[in-house]
């Protein structure tokens, strides 16, 4: 197992954005969203391990999604560190209305759209439109983190959320439109990126490397 560690001796703050660990939903490929889904055995073992890779990290924040797939990532990876878990709904995953908890493989009605053309996305019944998940992923990124960057620079921070919600702060980040949403590596659980911010000044350093 790697260790892994980034020097923070400049001035611009580190953000880590971490994917939770398996649910049984994702090893059942059926559709969570805003389910308040747990981590299973084999989830947990993820959030160790990443949480070993990162032990020499030193976390000044911790923000997380609410739900229990995300916070008890937090929590693993936060080991003894003596940092709050700050939860904000913001980073709460992209909601799929009357489709959650349903296969992905049985979903007919154009659902390829939401990875494959993510500007076509229509979503089912009660479910939110990619506008509406990056309005608010990017709220949160305004409101909280580029704040933060200017008033404690060599910070650094830890976001633990999930695979849309991840990825809708990264095109963000990276300056890249939803169409571009899929782009780059796919987010697996537990995987790690990191960016260095400095105000609304972006750079990825790194981006889903898993340590197991």
């Amino acid at each position: 197992m790697e260790n892994f560690k980034i020097n923070n001796k400049d001035k611009n703050m580190k953000l880590y954005i971490i994917r939770h660990g398996e649910t049984d939903w994702n090893k059942e490929k059926r559709l969570q969203g805003q389910s308040d889904t747990q981590l299973n055995e084999y989830g947990i073992e993820l959030a160790r391990i990443t949480g070993e890779a990162l032990k020499d990290v030193h976390f000044d924040y911790i923000f997380s999604s609410p739900l229990k797939r995300a916070y008890k990532t937090a929590e693993l990876i936060r080991m003894d560190r003596p940092v709050k878990i700050i939860t904000d709904d913001r980073l709460k995953e992209i909601c799929f209305g009357v489709n959650e908890g349903v296969s992905s493989d049985l979903i007919t009605e154009d659902f390829h759209y939401f990875f494959d053309a993510p500007d076509k996305y229509i979503p089912a019944q009660g479910g939110e439109t990619y506008e509406q998940l990056c309005a608010r992923s990017q709220a949160f990124i305004d409101s909280v983190i580029v704040p933060l960057s200017l008033k404690e620079p060599k910070a650094t921070v830890l976001i633990t959320a999930h695979g849309a919600l991840n990825k809708s702060i990264m095109i963000y980040l990276n300056h890249l439109e939803i169409k571009n949403m899929w782009d780059g590596v796919f987010q697996k659980n537990c995987c790690v990126n990191i960016f260095e911010i400095n105000g609304f000044n972006f750079k990825m350093l790194q981006e889903a490397k898993i340590y197991y």
